[in-house]
């Protein structure tokens, strides 16, 4: 894919997907409050959360694009798994905030307009899979666009979840359907966000990425031709995108010379580990190493 045109296509679909869901955010809070629907302001306050998960992401995108300096050698491509943890961590407390909310008013419920809530939150519907539609042609080959296109296909359930309890309220007149949709809610998006914290932390920890196989990594440098042994082998994340790995193989005396850069090649190719770096050792230095009397 070309660069340039990568870049404009996320642009385009960034700026779109945040000015639609700023839209529907006031629009959402202010009839929520109008009908006094705890259902819509939580949902509200969730769409809120997705417009400042879209700004890190989308900012986190041009960080990591910055070339590495004396003090950043790797640039600086974990602002993107930086911006999961950020996004993760604000939505929790969101969460917490609708949950109590929701508790207190079943002890205390309060009229709510049906209509008014089936017909915005019918808006969500529209707007929330728009903007996953905006993300859907690249959510393959970038994880901070899948996170994005995950969300918002997940929200567009959620406001459909939302539009069923405004037709049950105006079928039954149970105004505790409302908080009961709001814990609903945050239950629904609850499960999508701890899992969004766990994995962007483990990342951030260096963990190696869930979609590397590191067994059949080193059962395939095993099996590669002249190879001995190997050691000190470590995959991580540079990045949602980028994944790096330091390995050092030992290849027998007669074809240790052998360009590294092939295994480079074929590790991006097989496994699609974009920055390698491979060491060639001997099988007589490997062994003289190993033989090295400890005291």
């Amino acid at each position: 894919m070309n660069h340039d045109h990568r870049h404009s296509r996320y642009n385009r679909a960034f700026s779109l997907g945040i000015a639609l869901n700023v839209g529907f955010v006031v629009v959402e809070f202010v009839y929520g409050t109008l009908v006094n629907s705890l259902a819509l302001i939580a949902d509200a306050g969730h769409n809120l959360s997705d417009v400042l998960s879209l700004l890190l992401a989308w900012g986190a995108f041009f960080i990591a694009e910055r070339r590495p300096s004396p003090n950043f050698t790797y640039g600086l491509r974990k602002a993107t798994i930086l911006s999961a943890v950020v996004s993760a961590v604000v939505l929790l407390f969101a969460l917490g905030a609708i949950a109590w909310e929701a508790t207190r008013r079943f002890a205390d419920p309060q009229g709510v307009s049906g209509t008014t809530v089936l017909v915005v939150a019918a808006i969500g519907v529209v707007v929330n899979a728009a903007t996953a539609g905006l993300f859907y042609a690249d959510r393959k080959d970038d994880l901070n666009v899948k996170g994005a296109y995950l969300h918002m296909a997940a929200d567009a359930a959620v406001s459909l979840g939302v539009v069923v309890t405004g037709v049950l309220i105006l079928l039954t007149g149970w105004a505790w359907l409302d908080p009961a949709m709001s814990l609903a809610i945050v239950l629904v998006i609850l499960v999508g966000t701890w899992g969004l914290l766990r994995d962007s932390v483990r990342l951030s920890l260096d963990a190696a990425p869930k979609n590397i196989d590191l067994a059949a990594i080193e059962t395939w440098l095993r099996a590669r031709p002249g190879v001995k042994d190997l050691h000190d082998l470590h995959v991580w994340a540079m990045s949602t995108t980028q994944t790096a790995l330091t390995v050092h193989v030992v290849m027998a005396d007669e074809i240790a010379g052998r360009d590294p850069r092939a295994f480079a090649e074929e590790l991006k190719t097989r496994f699609g580990i974009q920055h390698s770096t491979i060491q060639i050792e001997t099988a007589t230095a490997a062994c003289a190493l190993s033989c090295v009397p400890r005291g």
